[in-house]
């Protein structure tokens, strides 16, 4: 069934409802189609991908203790956390109106400020740590 013929034939509340296992193997199938449509289409994304990449095998390597390699591994998983909700937040917008309008900008400078504050978590955690 393409894209199109879903939004044709079912309205947001059929898909509401699902119970066990259906329900969380749709929920996955859900994740994975939004983790497509990040990479495929947020270069931000991709590039957060290339720096998990790289940070999470070195805070593997490196000697730290438990207690920092946990966080030189979960903050970066972090900073994906945001890029994929700072993503949802832009394609909202642009879904309600492609107009300019001081709220959309609102919004969508907020999503990127949450961004901005979740690399400089990941400097300053990796800064600290190793420094």
């Amino acid at each position: 069934m393409s894209g199109q013929a879903l939004h044709e034939d079912l309205d947001a509340q059929s898909l509401k409802g699902r119970r066990g296992l259906g329900r969380i193997l749709h929920a996955a199938g859900y994740s994975l189609a939004g983790l497509r449509a990040a990479y495929h289409g947020e270069a931000a994304f991709r590039q957060l991908l290339l720096l998990n990449g790289l940070l999470l095998p070195l805070a593997c390597w490196l000697e730290v203790t438990r207690s920092e390699r946990a966080l030189l591994i979960l903050v970066p998983l972090l900073g994906l956390v945001v890029e994929l909700l700072n993503s949802a937040i832009e394609a909202t917008v642009d879904r309600i109106s492609m107009s300019l309008h001081p709220l959309s900008k609102q919004a969508k400078d907020m999503g990127s400020a949450a961004q901005f504050v979740a690399l400089a978590m990941i400097a300053l955690t990796w800064a600290l740590i190793l420094l």
